[in-house]
């Protein structure tokens, strides 16, 4: 990273952070130099683009001053609002706003043309090229001919559940938990269903293995990569197995890899990495790491899905919306997407591992929570699980009269699967030195 976009995080973050309060003047444009140890044209540069960006000001022979900015959340139980452990969006404080807004308008100037005709259903091409490159930073190395833009995964995945596959299978087989939303596809359409359980611990491969066999299996659904709502992340050994059993067997792997850009790990890899037979395809989506209304996915398929996939794709929508596909083009190729990539996984890290030793320091002393294992990769998510005695509905009822959401992933199983007695806690909208507080009230009313 380019060391003012360094810089421009750093303030930023301090800014959100109240440590620059608003209307409060910031440090001298020498004393920040020597204190990130940078030359003056730097700094200069960074807080350039934080005055673009509204988040500063400047007055002539006096300096650089704070911007109030109104969005800021509070979530101070004592002040009447509220604790959200529920919500999944991104942290609407750190939204790239300004940013995407500029792109939105260079996109009407540069396609204004081809907004006013219907595109491919493969994507906008120069998109295309684009996100080819940028797949390559998650170890996803693919054919521009392969890669198709869709209006989100969940468009991808009722495409590829509603298409026919080489293998001439029906079941979809899908972890469990699980996402909802997708659940929910397959159960209102009758879609031929099968859950496999999976936990802290991961997944039997044996048991994968034993439904592979069966000969019924058209595709397996996984989040390898900070499952949802588990929060957990496969080993390299079982990414390594799935991918081998999906071509001993036939079976397709439809990889969901929506926090990619959260990874902190260099050396984890998707099981796409670990395909040699054509049989992973994978998802990957901008909605968690930009915002949820983008609407824009990518899959990644193998060369002898590709044309079935755009057929049905072209039936469904024509084509994903042109003004959001030429809008994250600039914005990647700006260098936006990375800047703002770099500061939502350091805030989401921070979030992550705030959330991880609070969970480990209650559980310490805790007697009705159970099952509970601490992950290397901590994640923004994570679920506890609580004794068979404890309804979680009295806990989740309680907590909110409290001002505080947590909630049940029992949406996120197939009807007929086995629940677990689970609580989802989901940081991603709860402030860093908020979280330890939260998490110990949620742990004195399990106890209690």
């Amino acid at each position: 990273m380019y060391k003012y976009l360094d810089i421009l995080n750093k303030i930023e973050d301090l800014i959100y952070k109240d440590v620059h309060k608003a209307g409060e003047k910031l440090p001298s444009i020498k004393k920040l130099s020597e204190h990130y140890k940078c030359n003056k044209s730097t700094v200069i540069r960074a807080l350039e683009e934080l005055e673009k960006n509204h988040m500063i000001y400047s007055i002539p022979k006096s300096g650089y001053y704070v911007v109030k900015n109104k969005n800021v959340l509070t979530v101070d139980s004592k002040n009447n609002s509220i604790w959200d452990f529920v919500s999944s969006s991104p942290d609407p404080n750190i939204f790239p706003y300004i940013d995407f807004q500029h792109c939105i308008n260079k996109a009407i100037d540069i396609y204004k043309n081809d907004l006013f005709i219907y595109g491919t259903p493969k994507g906008l091409p120069s998109l295309i090229k684009v996100v080819k490159k940028q797949l390559e930073d998650y170890q996803v190395f693919a054919k521009e001919e392969n890669i198709c833009i869709t209006s989100g995964v969940q468009q991808s995945l009722a495409i590829l559940t509603s298409m026919s596959f080489k293998n001439n299978k029906k079941t979809i087989l899908i972890e469990q938990p699980s996402y909802h939303l997708f659940i929910n596809y397959l159960e209102t359409h009758n879609i031929p269903v099968k859950g496999i359980k999976r936990d802290d611990r991961g997944i039997d491969l044996m048991e994968l293995e034993d439904i592979f066999k069966s000969g019924e299996v058209k595709f397996f659904y996984t989040m390898p990569r900070f499952h949802n709502p588990l929060g957990t992340s496969y080993s390299e050994k079982e990414k390594k197995a799935i991918a081998a059993l999906g071509k001993k067997y036939d079976v397709y792997i439809v990889e969901d890899d929506y926090l990619a850009d959260l990874e902190s790990n260099s050396k984890a890899d998707p099981i796409y990495s670990y395909d040699s037979s054509g049989h992973v395809i994978y998802m990957k989506s901008y909605s968690k790491i930009i915002f949820p209304g983008l609407r824009v996915g990518v899959a990644v398929l193998p060369k002898n899905l590709v044309e079935d996939f755009s057929k049905h794709k072209i039936l469904m929508d024509v084509d994903t919306s042109m003004l959001s596909q030429g809008a994250l083009e600039i914005y990647i190729k700006s260098g936006m997407f990375h800047r703002h990539k770099e500061k939502i996984k350091e805030s989401y890290l921070r979030r992550s591992r705030n959330l991880s030793s609070a969970l480990r320091s209650n559980m310490a002393c805790s007697k009705n929570v159970i099952g509970y294992t601490e992950i290397k990769n901590p994640c923004i998510h994570r679920c506890i699980t609580i004794d068979n005695k404890i309804n979680s509905n009295r806990i989740i009822n309680s907590l909110k009269k409290k001002s505080i959401l947590v909630s049940s992933p029992n949406d996120n199983y197939i009807t007929g699967f086995q629940k677990e007695n689970l609580l989802k806690v989901n940081v991603s909208n709860v402030k860093e030195e908020k979280i330890e507080e939260g998490i110990n009230i949620i742990f004195k009313e399990i106890e209690m």
